[in-house]
Protein backbone atom coordinates (compact mmCIF):
# COMPACT_ATOMS: atom_id res chain seq x y z
CA UNK A 1 0.00 0.00 0.00
CA UNK A 2 1.25 3.46 -0.80
CA UNK A 3 0.94 6.47 1.52
CA UNK A 4 -2.30 7.71 -0.09
CA UNK A 5 -3.96 4.30 0.27
CA UNK A 6 -2.87 4.05 3.92
CA UNK A 7 -4.32 7.52 4.59
CA UNK A 8 -7.58 6.63 2.87
CA UNK A 9 -7.87 3.40 4.87
CA UNK A 10 -7.31 5.35 8.08
CA UNK A 11 -9.95 7.93 7.18
CA UNK A 12 -12.46 5.20 6.32
CA UNK A 13 -11.82 3.55 9.68
CA UNK A 14 -12.34 6.83 11.55
CA UNK A 15 -15.56 7.56 9.63
CA UNK A 16 -16.89 4.16 10.74
CA UNK A 17 -15.67 4.81 14.30
CA UNK A 18 -17.57 8.12 14.37
CA UNK A 19 -20.72 6.70 12.74
CA UNK A 20 -20.76 3.91 15.35
CA UNK A 21 -20.82 6.65 18.01
CA UNK A 22 -23.75 8.53 16.53
CA UNK A 23 -21.98 11.06 14.33
CA UNK A 24 -23.06 12.04 10.85
CA UNK A 25 -20.22 12.56 8.40
CA UNK A 26 -20.90 15.98 6.91
CA UNK A 27 -17.91 16.23 4.59
CA UNK A 28 -14.58 14.61 3.83
CA UNK A 29 -11.38 16.20 2.59
CA UNK A 30 -12.66 19.78 2.75
CA UNK A 31 -10.01 21.93 1.07
CA UNK A 32 -9.15 25.57 0.70
CA UNK A 33 -5.91 27.10 -0.51
CA UNK A 34 -3.39 26.21 2.16
CA UNK A 35 -5.50 23.85 4.23
CA UNK A 36 -7.51 20.66 4.43
CA UNK A 37 -9.75 18.98 6.97
CA UNK A 38 -9.93 15.20 6.71
CA UNK A 39 -13.39 14.71 8.25
CA UNK A 40 -16.15 17.07 9.32
CA UNK A 41 -18.73 15.31 11.48
CA UNK A 42 -21.67 16.35 13.61
CA UNK A 43 -23.32 14.69 16.57
CA UNK A 44 -26.13 17.20 17.16
CA UNK A 45 -24.16 19.14 19.79
CA UNK A 46 -20.80 19.65 18.11
CA UNK A 47 -19.37 20.00 14.66
CA UNK A 48 -16.08 18.11 14.87
CA UNK A 49 -13.18 18.97 12.60
CA UNK A 50 -11.16 15.77 12.63
CA UNK A 51 -7.54 15.36 11.58
CA UNK A 52 -6.64 11.73 10.87
CA UNK A 53 -3.05 10.53 11.06
CA UNK A 54 -2.37 6.98 9.89
CA UNK A 55 0.84 5.32 11.01
CA UNK A 56 2.64 2.00 10.84
CA UNK A 57 3.25 0.31 14.22
CA UNK A 58 6.95 1.22 14.20
CA UNK A 59 6.63 4.90 13.23
CA UNK A 60 9.11 7.25 14.87
CA UNK A 61 6.59 10.10 15.24
CA UNK A 62 3.10 9.48 16.58
CA UNK A 63 0.09 10.78 14.73
CA UNK A 64 -0.65 13.08 17.65
CA UNK A 65 2.84 14.61 17.55
CA UNK A 66 2.44 15.23 13.82
CA UNK A 67 -0.41 17.67 14.48
CA UNK A 68 1.96 20.47 15.41
CA UNK A 69 1.27 24.18 15.83
CA UNK A 70 1.56 24.91 12.10
CA UNK A 71 -0.80 22.04 11.19
CA UNK A 72 -3.30 23.17 13.85
CA UNK A 73 -3.16 26.70 12.46
CA UNK A 74 -4.00 25.48 8.94
CA UNK A 75 -6.86 23.33 10.23
CA UNK A 76 -8.31 26.19 12.29
CA UNK A 77 -8.10 28.54 9.27
CA UNK A 78 -9.84 25.94 7.09
CA UNK A 79 -12.51 25.31 9.74
CA UNK A 80 -13.22 29.04 9.96
CA UNK A 81 -13.69 29.12 6.19
CA UNK A 82 -16.05 26.14 6.38
CA UNK A 83 -18.08 27.77 9.17
CA UNK A 84 -18.42 31.00 7.17
CA UNK A 85 -19.67 29.11 4.13
CA UNK A 86 -21.86 26.68 6.12
CA UNK A 87 -23.30 28.52 9.15
CA UNK A 88 -24.32 26.26 12.00
CA UNK A 89 -25.52 26.61 15.57
CA UNK A 90 -23.29 23.69 16.58
CA UNK A 91 -20.24 24.30 18.74
CA UNK A 92 -17.02 23.71 16.74
CA UNK A 93 -14.49 21.25 18.13
CA UNK A 94 -11.08 20.03 16.96
CA UNK A 95 -10.36 16.31 17.30
CA UNK A 96 -7.38 14.18 16.30
CA UNK A 97 -7.45 10.48 15.42
CA UNK A 98 -4.37 8.28 15.22
CA UNK A 99 -4.83 5.07 13.24
CA UNK A 100 -2.25 2.31 13.43
CA UNK A 101 -2.20 0.22 10.25
CA UNK A 102 -0.25 -2.89 9.38
CA UNK A 103 -0.53 -4.04 5.78
CA UNK A 104 -4.21 -3.56 4.96
CA UNK A 105 -5.39 -4.08 8.54
CA UNK A 106 -6.35 -1.39 11.04
CA UNK A 107 -4.79 -2.38 14.37
CA UNK A 108 -6.09 0.48 16.50
CA UNK A 109 -7.77 3.85 16.53
CA UNK A 110 -6.84 6.33 19.25
CA UNK A 111 -9.14 9.33 19.30
CA UNK A 112 -8.71 12.59 21.20
CA UNK A 113 -11.90 14.62 21.53
CA UNK A 114 -11.29 18.38 21.78
CA UNK A 115 -7.55 17.87 21.22
CA UNK A 116 -6.90 21.60 20.91
CA UNK A 117 -8.76 24.90 20.66
CA UNK A 118 -8.35 28.28 19.00
CA UNK A 119 -6.59 29.94 21.94
CA UNK A 120 -3.72 32.00 20.61
CA UNK A 121 -5.08 32.08 17.06
CA UNK A 122 -6.61 35.24 15.70
CA UNK A 123 -9.92 33.69 14.67
CA UNK A 124 -13.39 33.75 16.16
CA UNK A 125 -16.03 31.11 15.50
Amino acid sequence: MNKTEVGRLGEEAVCKYLADRGYSIVERNYRIKGGEIDIIADNGDYIAFVEVKSRKPDSMVSGFEAVNKRKRSLIIKTAADYCCKHPSMLQPRFDVAQVIISGEKVLSIDYITNAYDTTGYNLIF
